[in-house]
């Protein structure tokens, strides 16, 4: 038996709102595994977050294999547009939905964890956010402000993050982003310049496991999930068609599931991923595989002699 070991570790997990997200799996899997679960959450969904967990609403959601219930040791706000407090505008510091929780901003909650859990208490970071104001808009009617606002949030947030907190992972930290296939072929609909911050991540995460790898030792890679209907995603439109085109044109035409994205991120912050780097690891069923859609279904293989 070779299982996933993460006993003793802690993973923070920015973006985790509700319990529909890749992120939510990617904690309850690496719980499973054993670890100590903190999240970041995005201060005008944290009140709701809060209230939801108090209340016992994602009571079936948090129960583990075992019969267990998994806690998060930490709920921390969360606001990557800014890295540091000063960055964000008053309206916002001051928005009642903000000015309650402390310094959201991602060097904030930097200090927060250190102040936590000491100079080096983390071993695994996800990177779990994307935004894109415009997205449902085509490129070429995307604004300067709506582009920037989705790489700002999407992409370079990854490095912010990096910057702050890679100097607290133990040996063997690792580092996880979560990116989609529209990064390097079109998707029709997916737009506000949300393909273009994709592509900056990927590219980020092989410059990233390179600079962090030789900076702290620790591993950087992207998991390229297939479309999910997360609340977050519902922002696209067309997320429904997504996952349905998807699955009928993919080698495996299974339902893709969250626990699929959560259980990889889970085995990419163990040792047995040591020596995994620099890479976009696909979870979507093959369909990054295809370079023709299915027009009907194949004529089953008859043996021969």
């Amino acid at each position: 038996m070779l299982p996933i070991d993460l006993s003793g570790k802690r993973v923070f997990i920015a973006g985790v709102a509700d319990d529909a997200g890749f992120g939510f799996a990617i904690a309850k899997a690496c719980a499973e595994a054993g670890a100590s679960i903190c999240v970041g959450t995005w201060p005008p969904a944290l009140n709701i977050f809060e209230n939801l967990l108090e209340r016992g609403k994602l009571e079936a959601s948090l129960t583990l294999a075992d019969g267990k219930r998994m806690a998060f040791e930490r709920i921390y706000p969360l606001d990557a547009a800014f890295d540091t407090l000063e960055d964000a505008p008053t309206e916002i510091r001051e928005n009642k939905r903000y000015r309650e929780r402390g310094d959201f901003s991602i060097q904030g909650v930097a200090a927060r964890l250190r102040e936590d859990f000491g100079a080096q208490g983390l071993d695994a970071i996800v990177h779990s956010l994307a935004n894109g104001p415009e997205v449902r808009k085509p490129l070429l009617e995307t604004s300067r402000k709506g582009y920037l606002e989705a790489v700002g949030v999407s992409a370079y947030s990854n490095i912010a993050l990096l910057r702050e907190l890679g100097p607290q992972l133990r040996a063997g930290g690792a580092v996880i982003s979560l990116t989609y296939m529209a990064s390097e072929r079109v998707i029709p609909g997916y737009g506000g310049g949300m393909s273009s911050a994709k592509a900056a991540l990927e590219s980020d995460t092989r410059t990233l496991a390179f600079e962090a790898g030789r900076q702290w030792g620790a591993r950087v890679n992207t998991i390229s999930a297939g479309p999910w209907a997360s609340r977050a995603a519902t922002a696209i439109g067309l997320i429904g068609r997504m996952i349905d085109y998807t699955r009928k044109h993919s080698p495996l035409t299974r339902e893709l599931q969250a626990t699929d994205v959560g259980q990889v991120a889970a085995f990419l912050s163990s040792p047995l991923a040591a020596a995994i780097t620099g890479t976009v690891i696909y979870v979507d069923n093959g369909y990054h595989s295809m370079g023709m859609g299915v027009e009907q279904p194949p004529s089953p293989v008859t043996p021969t002699d």
